[in-house]
């Protein structure tokens, strides 16, 4: 019998090999309502107490969705569409040009205009070429000539990803800060910062109040903060982060691909708002759109590839097996089949950082967060990944039990 979340975790602590873990699943009704915090998290002082159910957390890209809504309600508000040219609003991000190698003396880039314009389309589901710089080596040898790494101060999202794109807008596949341009551009749409608009039309309508993007500076939240102790005394979040939270420390403003501090027990209020669609958020034909594979036959391709890759692939599956069809929603991955005793087709899911997971799965009326709080500073990989993939298939069985015990009641 498969142990567990609270068997596993319970035994990673006794081992030393995490502090603890805050997990929330819920149905749409609200009637399965799962929520466990688990171990202990350290303060600043070196004091351990035991983990809370509203313990902030660093959401790394778990922030993705949120931003993602956030555009979705631009476009629901006619300032923006999916599908058209973004150059009134971002000529600095329509005006990239692709990167296809370097001079012979490695000296000189060699771009091409993009054959393709970028739209939002595209920055959601990460087919627009934008990709992080470190998975792609013409783009991370231009970093190291251009914009090398000894850079501390604070930069905005048009500063800290100014590099080329990495392919032809629409024609591949391949992970990035697209939805940190999407965020941007929510600003520049809205007049408002992206924390600000946040907390107008997403968290406010849930009645979130524990929210805040990097950095954490409201002290209500920062007692409450999980990566504010000894191994990360700036709280950028490097438990999440896999021990290193650079990317935090040097954004300026509100990062929507990565920046969002909020507890796991707000954070599955925006989860179960689209798991329920409820319409509190977005109108119901929009979120119906969300769990719609968007990439083209050329995007998808890439996807194939990125989830093939030997290096990256196993990240990009979230636990899902290999012969599983994966496409890609408005806001994560998506399951293009039934996985038996497991997720639904059309599933939605991703994570943040190493050691944060999410789902929202509408045919078996489920959605969940599991954070775990991994020890620092000798991060086993390898345990978080284990409990990553326990929380998301023990949050079916115990669903499954509870169902079992519905009926029999």
């Amino acid at each position: 019998m498969a142990e567990s979340i609270e068997t596993s975790v319970h035994a990673a602590v006794d081992a030393g090999k995490i502090n603890g873990a805050v997990i929330c699943a819920t149905d749409a009704q609200g009637q399965f309502v799962y929520n466990a915090a688990l171990g202990e998290r350290i303060l600043l002082s070196g004091k351990r107490i035991p983990q809370q159910l509203n313990d902030v957390l660093c959401l790394a890209s778990g922030t993705k969705i949120v931003t993602t809504i956030a555009a979705l309600q631009c476009v629901e508000d006619g300032l923006l569409t999916l599908t058209g040219n973004l150059s009134s609003v971002a000529p600095d991000l329509t005006a990239k040009q692709v990167i296809t190698g370097f001079s012979d003396d490695g000296e000189t880039p060699l771009l091409k205009p993009a054959s393709h314009p970028i739209t939002l389309e595209m920055l959601l589901t990460h087919s627009s070429g934008v990709t992080y710089h470190f998975m792609n080596p013409l783009i991370a040898k231009w970093c190291e000539k251009f914009d090398p790494p000894g850079e501390t101060s604070r930069r905005h999202v048009e500063e800290a990803f100014s590099y080329p794109l990495g392919f032809h807008p629409g024609t591949s596949w391949m992970y990035g800060p697209g939805i940190d341009w999407a965020g941007r551009i929510v600003e520049r749409v809205t007049g408002r910062t992206l924390g600000e608009h946040m907390q107008q039309r997403i968290f406010d309508p849930l009645g979130i109040t524990s929210a805040q993007f990097n950095p954490v500076t409201r002290e209500d939240l920062r007692a409450r903060l999980v990566d504010l102790n000894p191994q990360d005394p700036d709280a950028l979040g490097n438990g999440v982060m896999g021990g290193n939270g650079e990317i935090n420390k040097r954004a300026g403003g509100d990062f929507g691909g990565h920046g969002l501090f909020m507890p796991a027990a707000d954070y599955v209020k925006v989860l179960h708002s689209l798991l329920a669609n409820d319409g509190k958020l977005l109108r119901p034909d929009t979120v119906d759109d969300m769990f719609r594979h968007h990439l083209s036959q050329e995007a998808s391709a890439g996807q194939q590839a990125a989830l093939n890759d030997p290096v990256f692939g196993e990240f990009f599956r979230l636990g899902i097996n290999p012969e599983t069809k994966l496409g890609h929603g408005l806001g994560g991955a998506l399951t293009l089949q039934n996985i038996d005793g497991w997720y639904g087709e059309r599933t939605m899911s991703w994570g943040g950082g190493l050691s944060l997971a999410w789902f929202i799965d509408r045919k078996n009326d489920l959605c969940g967060i599991g954070a775990i709080q991994p020890a620092l500073p000798d991060y086993d990989f390898a345990t978080v990944a284990a409990l990553k993939q326990t929380f998301r298939q023990d949050m079916y069985r115990k669903h499954a039990a509870w169902q079992k015990q519905q009926e029999t009641s």
